[in-house]
């Protein structure tokens, strides 16, 4: 379902340092955040159903929160990945979003993502058969 106490087609699961659970709900076009107890969640991205602004989400499948409750989240149908930053209703794109492709700007159906201790970010680029590294410490 479409409700803040539902999910449709979930693919990823973070939790945070204080046991909120963020979940990737693809189906939905949106990621949702749960705080410890709660029934009901709220959306922290995707806040406008799909699309490709940037209010909006398509198919999002990897999501990390870092300790600034900052969310990453790699939009699988727009080829991007988008950070929202906490209590923002509009994310940015800070990797990809120059069209589906195979140069090293651009993406592939991304799926996973991940931070090393250094702040690189890392990126399972589904399509292109590749796992990219990215340095977006300067991007912040």
């Amino acid at each position: 379902g479409n409700r803040l106490d539902q999910l449709c087609d979930p693919w990823y699961v973070f939790v945070d340092q204080n046991n909120s659970v963020y979940v990737s709900d693809c189906g939905n076009h949106r990621v949702m955040k749960w705080m410890e107890g709660e029934t009901q969640g709220i959306i922290v991205a995707g806040v406008q159903g799909q699309g490709n602004s940037l209010t909006q989400l398509s198919s999002p499948e990897g999501v990390i929160v870092d300790e600034l409750g900052t969310v990453y989240v790699s939009d699988n149908g727009n080829d991007r990945i988008m950070r929202w930053t906490k209590g923002s209703t509009q994310g940015s794109v800070i990797v990809g979003g120059n069209g589906r492709g195979e140069q090293s700007n651009q993406l592939d159906g991304p799926i996973g993502l991940s931070f090393d201790r250094h702040g690189n970010l890392y990126v399972a680029d589904w399509g292109n058969h590749r796992i990219q590294k990215f340095n977006i410490e300067s991007n912040k």
